[in-house]
C-alpha cells in the first residue's frame, strides 16, 4: 500500500468536513434506500464548491452514482467543462477504480481522502491509478484526513445493518 503524507494545508480538513456533512445528510434523507454513507465535494482553486454529492447507487439505480462522480458532474456543470483543471476533490473514502479514472479523465488537480479503503481503494491500498506514470495527468493525494471520523461513519453504517433486530 502506497501512503502519502499527509498535507500540511488546513484547508484539506476543511474539505473532508464538507464531505462528511454530504455522507450524514445523504444518511438521514435517504437512509431507507441504503446507499453507503460516502461523501465528496469539488473546489475551484480559490476554495469555493463546484459541486458536491453523495452516493446515489441504490437510490437511483445507477451503478456509476458514486459521491465523487456525482460531485464530478455537478462540477463539472457548474464550471461549464468537463476540465476541472486547478480543483481539488474531497471524498470521505479511498476512491475505487472507477473513481480514481474520472478524477484522472477530468483533469482535477488534488484528491483528499479520509479512510483508506483496502478492499477496493484505487489511489494507494489496491492500486494506485491516479499516480500512474504512464497516464498523461496525475493529481497529488493526501490521505487519511479525518480518516477516524470518516472510518467510524462507515463502520456504524454498516454495524447497523449487520445487527438483528
Amino acid at each position: 500500500m502506497t501512503r502519502p503524507a499527509r498535507s500540511g494545508r488546513r484547508d484539506d480538513e476543511r474539505l473532508v468536513r464538507l464531505a462528511l456533512a454530504q455522507a450524514r445528510s445523504a444518511l438521514l434523507a435517504g437512509g431507507a434506500a441504503g446507499d453507503v454513507p460516502i461523501g465528496a465535494v469539488v473546489v475551484d482553486g480559490r476554495g469555493r464548491v463546484l459541486g458536491a454529492g453523495a452516493n446515489e447507487r441504490e437510490a437511483t439505480g445507477d451503478p456509476t452514482a458514486h459521491a465523487e462522480v456525482v460531485a464530478l458532474r455537478r462540477a463539472a456543470a457548474a464550471n461549464g467543462s468537463w476540465r476541472l483543471e486547478g480543483a481539488t476533490l474531497a471524498v470521505t473514502l479511498e476512491p475505487c477504480t472507477m473513481c480514481a479514472g474520472a478524477l484522472v479523465q477530468a483533469r482535477v488537480a488534488r484528491v483528499v481522502f479520509g479512510a483508506w479503503d483496502p478492499k477496493a481503494g484505487a489511489v494507494g491500498s489496491l492500486w494506485d491509478v491516479v499516480r500512474d506514470p504512464r497516464l498523461n495527468h496525475r493529481p497529488e493525494v493526501v490521505a487519511g484526513v479525518l480518516e477516524g471520523e470518516c472510518g467510524g461513519l462507515l463502520r456504524a453504517f454498516f454495524g447497523e445493518r449487520r445487527t438483528p433486530p
